[in-house]
């Protein structure tokens, strides 16, 4: 079967599902099922999770790729040993890596809060990622939850599908260890929260506030700066009417609580109660943004204006001079276009219809907040998606309430656009579950199951689980090695691990490491070969 005759079945079996949403009994049980607050709640948080693990023949749980997600993955260890730092090893220089610490402690640079996430899916169901899927469930319900008291529950459960539509199986939080699901998850609560305590403070309310709150600072505390603000501007009224001071007390306890988290693990990984691990890290290693990809390629070549403009950002990143200046008017191109993450296609005809809500106060907030996220994340040199995690639940409100004033006038024209969303979602799905090595995949935007699974890691890691006992594998570079390709992660526990890897320094320095773990069989890895070689140390030319 050639594309076209896919691309013809899968858009014939998608053309099934407006008849559906049509249909009165279909309309009818959904009205039903959006006024039952724990039914849908318990239906949204079940669907990302049982769409994601019925790709798992096509797509396994994911491999960590970049070295934020092995910090976070080592922090996760970390907290499964019960601590919050792991002791120094003796020989620290072979140990050496991206955003991990080696002195005065063995630590992640991050803070706990994504590393806790990774720990309770890990110790639950014995894998990390099953805490990445926690976090989706808790943002898919919680969206819905958030919307409840922004709009109707009909309108609430076409926001929930569509949050599963965008934010489900197919999209890259739900695939990596980064954690944009978490600090999603954190922000549905805070701004479902709000509008509940405005109108009158529950108990309930203020502790799902103080949760969302509390996760948000000890996961991404830069960024919690703006949900504290943007919290602190939408209760400002009810505060000074005196309607929350009882609810103060519960609310102080648990920020309290999440910054005495913050406090002790500064105290446990640098010494210092003051010290965050990413200043000490700053001070012994340089600013993260100097650990920039650097491409091969340079502008000269064949790159496209995306790319060449991506090229002569990442170099100011690093304090270069890049060869053309860049222009104000290109750096907010480079941040805006990635903002096409939190909005399907269709979905542009729902945000320009928002725009004339605006009018309105609450919506005036809902887009000075997203203002206020946007212009803060700019301050930090580089940009990930997940820096926006907080605020992506306001991202699908933007949508809803745009669906919803299309809707009074064009109803036909807003269930349209939530079909489209929805098919453009099975399509890619259909493809990815029957259809995996079609040449469609090559058309994927911001759908982000890894194209290209890491085959080299896979492939070394099969090679390690066929031999038998403890290893040492010594890594070793080519000159030509992109050094963010980094392969030198271990365990929290470094000496009790089945395999230790240690960056090659020569073999007059590895034989100190030779000599600390005798009774371990010594490897060499060169991950630069095509494919990758491991061969025993003992037959192996290593250059210093």
């Amino acid at each position: 079967m050639n594309a076209a005759d896919q691309i013809e079945l899968l858009l014939a079996a998608l053309l099934l599902v407006p008849i559906l949403l049509w249909k009165p009994w279909v309309r009818g049980w959904g009205q039903r099922l959006a006024a039952s607050p724990r039914l849908a709640c318990a239906l949204l948080a079940v669907l990302p999770v049982a769409l994601r693990l019925l790709l798992l023949a096509h797509h396994p749980a994911p491999h960590p790729i970049v070295y934020d997600e092995f910090s976070h993955l080592l922090e996760a260890d970390t907290l499964r040993h019960l601590r919050l730092a792991n002791p120094a090893h003796a020989l620290p220089e072979f140990f050496e890596t991206f955003f991990v610490l080696q002195e005065p402690t063995y630590a992640s640079i991050y803070p706990p809060g994504q590393g806790l996430v990774l720990a309770i899916g890990w110790t639950i169901f014995g894998h990390p990622w099953a805490g990445v899927l926690l976090a989706a469930a808790a943002f898919s319900a919680g969206c819905y939850w958030m919307l409840r008291g922004w709009t109707t529950p009909g309108w609430a459960m076409v926001g929930g599908l569509l949050t599963v539509v965008e934010f489900g199986p197919l999209n890259q939080w739900m695939n990596d260890y980064w954690g944009g699901m978490s600090t999603a998850a954190a922000g549905a609560a805070v701004f479902g929260a709000l509008p509940r305590l405005r109108a009158g403070a529950r108990q309930r309310d203020v502790v799902v506030m103080g949760l969302g709150l509390g996760l948000s600072l000890i996961t991404r505390p830069y960024e919690s700066i703006f949900l504290f603000l943007s919290a602190a501007v939408y209760l400002a009224p009810a505060v000074r009417r005196g309607a929350l001071w009882k609810s103060m007390p519960e609310l102080a306890m648990i920020l309290l609580a999440a910054a005495a988290v913050l406090l002790f693990q500064n105290k446990a990984v640098t010494g210092s109660w003051a010290s965050m691990p990413e200043m000490l890290s700053q001070y012994q290693y340089g600013v993260p943004a100097a650990f920039t990809w650097q491409p091969h390629v340079t502008p000269q070549r064949a790159l496209t204006a995306e790319q060449a403009l991506d090229y002569r950002m990442q170099r100011g990143f690093r304090g270069e001079r890049p060869e053309t200046p860049v222009s104000f008017l290109e750096r907010l191109e480079f941040r805006v276009r990635y903002y096409r993450f939190f909005f399907l296609p269709p979905l542009y005809a729902a945000l320009a219809a928002f725009l004339s809500r605006l009018k309105e106060r609450r919506y005036l907030w809902v887009a000075g907040t997203l203002a206020l996220f946007a212009l803060g994340v700019n301050f930090f040199p580089e940009f990930q998606l997940h820096y926006l995690a907080p605020v992506a639940c306001l991202f699908v409100l933007a949508s809803v309430v745009g669906l919803e004033t299309i809707a009074r006038r064009w109803s036909y024209l807003a269930r349209w656009i939530v079909f489209l969303s929805i098919g453009q979602f099975l399509f890619w799905y259909a493809v990815h579950a029957f259809f995996d090595g079609s040449p469609l995949r090559q058309y994927e935007t911001w759908d982000s199951i890894p194209h290209d699974d890491p085959d080299r890691r896979t492939f070394v890691g099969r090679q390690l689980d066929q031999i038998a006992g403890k290893l040492l594998v010594f890594v070793h570079y080519s000159p030509h090695h992109i050094f963010q390709d980094e392969w030198v992660y271990n365990e929290a526990d470094i000496d009790h691990a089945r395999i230790v890897f240690a960056r090659d320094l020569g073999r007059e320095d590895n034989a100190q490491l030779v000599t600390y773990y005798p009774d371990r069989q010594v490897w060499l890895l060169s991950p630069d070969d095509r494919p990758p070689s491991l061969v025993p140390y003992s037959n192996s030319e290593a250059v210093p």
